[in-house]
């Protein structure tokens, strides 16, 4: 099991990169106007950025993450049902990143700057707490 922990804290670190560039990535795309050579450029970063690291980091740390889970049968513990909520948070908050590529794909610009520079902050507070729980078991 030391490999399969092991491989899930590689792949959350794959995955955590992926959440904290997205968003950054959403600033730049914002500063640029729609349907220009530099839209379309961001598109593409977007896009490989997603399908190279976010989704897959995300399927893989869902299924070394679920075989720990069910080794250490951790399910009637509270530190681990407050960690799973994070993580099926973080989840949705990819399944939302993927979701607004796409509208700045098709060109809509429904969040500020400001707002999406707010936005990058939530991986790292979850992340912060995740790490607590696991580590410290409170």
């Amino acid at each position: 099991m030391l490999w399969v922990k092991a491989a899930h804290i590689i792949f959350v670190i794959f995955l955590m990169a992926g959440l904290f560039m997205m968003p950054r990535f959403f600033v730049y795309h914002h500063q640029c106007p729609v349907g220009s050579d530099e839209d379309r450029k961001w598109i593409e970063r977007e896009n490989r950025l997603a399908r190279i690291i976010l989704n897959p980091a995300l399927t893989i740390v869902w299924v070394f993450g679920l075989m720990l889970a069910f080794n250490g049968n951790y399910w009637g513990e509270g530190w681990f049902i407050a960690k799973l909520i994070l993580v099926i948070g973080l989840s949705g908050y990819h399944g939302w990143m993927i979701g607004y590529a796409k509208k700045l794909a098709r060109g809509e610009r429904a969040l500020s700057e400001k707002r999406l520079r707010l936005l990058n902050e939530v991986p790292g507070i979850a992340a912060a707490i995740i790490v607590i729980l696991v580590v410290v078991r409170p």
